[in-house]
C-alpha cells in the first residue's frame, strides 16, 4: 500500500520528531506547511490543495495544512492526530526555544488558535475533532519517544507496510 499519513497536531506536542522518525524508519519523505509553499512557488499550482493532492501520489507524511481533510477519501491515508498535556508542550517549548514559562504558554495559545482557524476556514470543521482521525496520539501519556513503535507496530499489524 501506498500509505500516505497526515498528522495533525497541538503546537509543542513533539510531532514533527514523530514524523521525522517515521520518515527515517519508512523511508518516505515528511511535508509541512514550508515544503508545500516551496512547492506552490516551484510549479504552477493554484492551490495548497493541488499540491498536497500531487504529494500524496506517492507515500508520505503531511503535517498540518488541512492534509487529513483534503486526502479524507483515499484508502491509503491514515490520519493522526498529536496532542499533549499543556504543561509538557508548554516545557517542550521553554526547552526547544529558550523562552520562559510564560512566552511559552502565550505561543502555544497563538499557534493553538491560529491552527484552529485556520482548519475551520479551510474545511468549516472544528480542528482536533476526533471524528476526523484514524488516531489520536497523547504524547504526555504515551510518552514522545514510544508514538513511533505504536504506530509501526500499528501499520505492521494492519499490513499497510
Amino acid at each position: 500500500m501506498k500509505l500516505v499519513i497526515t498528522m495533525s497536531r497541538r503546537y509543542g506536542t513533539g510531532a514533527s520528531r514523530i514524523a521525522q522518525e517515521l520518515s527515517e524508519r519508512l523511508g518516505i519523505p515528511v511535508y509541512d506547511k514550508v515544503n508545500v509553499e516551496e512547492e506552490m512557488s516551484r510549479h504552477t499550482y493554484d492551490s495548497e490543495v493541488e499540491v498536497i493532492k500531487k504529494l500524496a501520489e506517492n507515500p508520505c507524511i503531511i503535517l498540518g495544512r488541512c492534509a487529513s481533510e483534503i486526502l479524507k477519501d483515499r484508502r491509503n491515508a491514515f490520519n493522526i492526530y498529536v496532542c499533549a498535556d499543556k504543561e509538557d508542550r508548554i516545557k517542550r517549548i521553554m526547552g526547544k526555544e529558550n523562552l520562559s514559562h510564560e512566552e511559552a504558554e502565550q505561543k502555544i495559545e497563538k499557534t493553538d488558535q491560529e491552527r484552529a482557524e485556520y482548519y475551520y476556514e479551510h474545511t468549516g470543521k472544528t480542528w482536533g475533532d476526533v471524528n476526523n482521525y484514524h488516531m489520536i496520539l497523547n504524547t504526555s501519556d504515551l510518552g514522545l519517544e514510544n508514538c513511533a513503535d505504536i504506530l509501526m507496530k500499528y501499520f505492521e499489524r494492519k499490513e499497510y507496510i
